[in-house]
């Protein structure tokens, strides 16, 4: 198989990457409603982008957001500008990005070594669950992640001794590393810094550095990175570019974004995130000798970024799942150097990844294939008074809307796991391999299609249903003891005439100019009920829902 792999023309295989990918990442993309917090944040903002006309500040609910720089937003400006403003147009980016991603790693691994690592790392990378499922979402990591994964690139080439073009080489490093402190801020040199740092140590500092290419990356690396912070500041917005830098440091010291969690919270979330690569990746781990100098340093370069990234984000009190996507790019990387190596005869498909393989996909496949059941029995879980938040309480008596088939991805799955196993030996490890991931890849893609949208009706379907429904009226709308963006994008809102209306008092007993449209979660709707003039209208899944009309004389 590798040598017919190797035989064929490299651009046969890019337009078979490129083609499946656009199969599997485009369509349906708008099949569900965007996800709170992140996924409306990002699209509000460049909703607002577009109401406005102004396209250099950041804003949330018209006022300026200090916590993103503009690089993706403009992406999903583009979107909407060709797509319209919905869901579809704030996910079409990051389906780009998939394409692109998985183009770049067949290059990459081509030019390592041969044709079959490029397609081995490709088929890691798709076939590995968060990886996959991030290319169908609206978040902003998959462009940031790519950015510095191309930085790091250019930054091993430079720093390979027979490199012949240094200057070439560090001016891209600089670029990428630029545009990805444009999209995200400078965590993204920080991520970069580290791993250059922890290289130079790894190699006690023998490494050649010209002071004109140091000069050179921090000049390009601020006329990228630094051009939309200095136009701020030209245009007296100083305020939020320190704003930002706060936002930042306060990023690594508090638990911030309303996320927080225990130290290894990011080795559990990679471990099963990146499900099957990251149990292939363990064998991967350990010391390899190779004449080939590019994955040999390539590899060096991904256990560190692996660790850096692990680390970092473990020290940072902030815990979100995606904070370690970055640690994607290595583990597959990992995962198809230990195939490789596997076909080659080098390394063996031990019983012990088989069995975490196969235990993982029956935790996975299992409760999946119960889960479309959940409204049979859902009221006897309520009345046995286990669950004690009368918030999920109510989310769970929604309506989810299941047609009886949703058990399928899970059932074909694991079948699929267990016929792999069972009909395909330790001593071929490629083709275990490929089926695996091939599997991972279509059960990704099947439950984002069926399961999805069959969960965001418990959890968040009833807030955005009524948002929708107010889009065009008249009114102020006010999501109150609790966060959500929900309210602006589904809700059209318009930037408000009156100042007043970023004042909540004014909001709840103020002599308001139009009609107020409060919404807030059921275990804090006492806190609006002691208002004589705010009305309840209704309550749906959680969420209840107020008035307070004007005084009309």
């Amino acid at each position: 198989m590798q040598e017919k792999i190797n035989r064929l023309n490299p651009s046969v295989i890019r337009f078979f990457i490129a083609s499946i990918a656009a199969l599997m990442f485009i369509p349906f993309l708008g099949g569900v409603h965007l996800f709170d917090w992140d996924e409306i944040n990002f699209a509000e903002s460049a909703r607002e982008m577009i109401v406005t006309g102004d396209y250099l500040t950041v804003q949330i609910n018209f006022l300026p957001f200090h916590e993103k720089p503009p690089l993706f937003i403009w992406m999903q400006v583009l979107s909407m500008k060709l797509f319209g403003v919905n869901e579809f147009a704030a996910r079409f980016p990051n389906a780009i990005c998939g394409i692109v991603t998985l183009l770049i790693l067949f290059n990459l691994g081509k030019k390592m070594r041969d044709n079959l690592f490029g397609l081995l790392w490709v088929l890691a990378y798709a076939g590995s669950v968060l990886p996959f499922f991030y290319f169908k979402t609206g978040i902003i990591d998959p462009w940031f992640n790519l950015f510095i994964f191309l930085s790091i690139w250019y930054l091993m080439l430079y720093a390979t001794p027979e490199s012949d073009h240094k200057l070439r080489n560090i001016i891209f490093s600089a670029i990428f590393s630029g545009l990805a402190v444009l999209t995200k801020g400078p965590v993204g040199f920080l991520l970069i810094a580290l791993a250059g740092g922890v290289f130079l140590v790894w190699e006690k500092f023998r490494v050649e550095v010209r002071l004109a290419d140091v000069a050179a990356y921090f000049a390009v690396l601020a006329l990228v990175g630094g051009s939309w912070f200095i136009v701020q500041i030209l245009s007296g917005n100083r305020d939020t570019v320190v704003e930002f830098i706060v936002y930042q440091i306060r990023l690594f010291q508090t638990q911030d974004a309303g996320h927080g969690g225990f130290f290894g919270y990011h080795f559990v979330v990679l471990f099963f995130g990146v499900f099957p690569s990251s149990i292939l990746a363990l064998s991967a781990f350990k010391k390899e000798f190779s004449e080939e100098t590019h994955y040999m340093e390539m590899r060096r370069w991904m256990v560190i970024l692996f660790w850096v990234v692990l680390i970092l984000f473990s020290i940072v009190k902030t815990k979100i799942v995606h904070y370690s996507s970055l640690a994607y790019f290595p583990l597959t990387f990992l995962a198809a150097a230990f195939v490789y190596s596997a076909h080659l005869g080098k390394k063996s498909w031990k019983k012990w990844m088989s069995a975490i393989i196969l235990a993982l996909s029956v935790l996975v496949s299992v409760p999946l294939m119960i889960l479309q059941f959940i409204d049979k029995f859902k009221y006897r879980i309520i009345d046995s008074n286990l669950i004690h938040d009368a918030f999920a309480v109510e989310n769970l008596k929604a309506d989810g809307g299941w047609r009886g088939f949703e058990f399928l991805p899970g059932l074909f799955f694991l079948i699929a796991v267990i016929l792999i196993f069972t009909r395909i030996k330790r001593d071929m490890p490629l083709k275990r391999a490929l089926y695996l991931w091939s599997a991972v890849m279509l059960f990704s893609l099947s439950v984002i299609l069926t399961v999805v949208p069959r969960v965001e009706k418990y959890s968040q379907n009833a807030l955005i249903e009524y948002f929708k429904s107010k889009a065009g009226q008249d009114v102020y709308l006010k999501n109150i003891h609790f966060r959500s963006y929900a309210t602006y994008f589904y809700g059209e809102t318009k930037p408000p005439v009156n100042a007043l209306f970023y004042d909540e008092n004014w909001l709840l007993t103020g002599d308001i100019d139009k009609d107020v449209c409060f919404v807030t979660k059921i275990h804090r709707a006492h806190l609006l009920e002691q208002y004589a003039d705010i009305h309840e209208t209704g309550r749906k899944n959680g969420f209840v829902f107020y008035v307070r009309r004007t005084y009309v004389p």
